[in-house]
């Protein structure tokens, strides 16, 4: 192969933990995957600790939010938050990366969330309400981004319509009497088209930021 990259580093680190999971990126799986030696791979990443960071920082590094303009804090901040899920999204192995390491270590994540900061403040919130609001934020993106409603890639269009079925059924046979709601929304609880989902969740987290924004006015 050419000359060895980190971001081509990361990114066959990224595939590996989509597939099968963290536990599987290794240094020295990687170095069998990329035909290199592990020290070639130790010049790029001293230990898996910098290896996760690298990876969480090529992740949040897809999505850059648009520099400042004259549009409102409301329309930027879901621009911001509807980006961070899109490309968290596409790696089912995100979250977990994001967990294991220190945000704070993370560059890109660190622009991603001193946007939200200054979003919140033009909102005119309190510097302490701006930090715990771009926390929550932020954590619910990730959160969004990693429900079991997005299957994992692997699955064949026959596998998920019985995982769907299997699970419809399981709530369907629930006692009626007991539990009315869980069985009459059975279809709609385990067959919620994504699109709809990450839609109505941003939909339901902007709303309150915006009506506690309103009553500051």
């Amino acid at each position: 192969m050419g000359k060895l990259t980190a971001p081509a580093i990361v990114e066959r680190a990224l595939r590996i933990g989509d597939t099968e999971g963290l536990d599987a990126v290794t240094i020295r799986r990687l170095a069998t995957d990329l035909g290199v030696t592990p020290m070639a791979l130790y010049w790029h990443f001293k230990n898996k600790e910098q290896l996760l960071i690298g990876m969480a920082d090529h992740l949040i590094a897809n999505f850059a939010p648009e520099p400042a303009d004259d549009r409102p804090w409301q329309q930027r901040l879901r621009e911001l938050v509807e980006g961070l899920v899109r490309v968290l999204r596409a790696h089912p192995c995100a979250r977990t990366v994001l967990e294991q390491v220190d945000q704070e270590d993370v560059p890109s994540y660190l622009t991603v969330w001193n946007e939200a900061l200054g979003l919140t403040h033009a909102a005119g919130f309190a510097d302490e309400e701006c930090c715990l609001i771009s926390k929550y934020l932020l954590h619910s993106a990730i959160s969004i981004a990693d429900v079991p409603v997005h299957f994992r890639p692997g699955h064949t269009d026959e596998e998920i319509a019985e995982i769907v079925r299997v699970k419809r059924l399981g709530l369907e046979s629930l006692p009626a009497d007991a539990y009315p709601y869980l069985v009459r929304m059975a279809g709609p609880m385990v067959d919620c088209p994504p699109s709809l989902y990450d839609s109505f969740g941003v939909d339901l987290i902007l709303s309150g930021i915006e009506t506690l924004a309103a009553r500051r006015s």
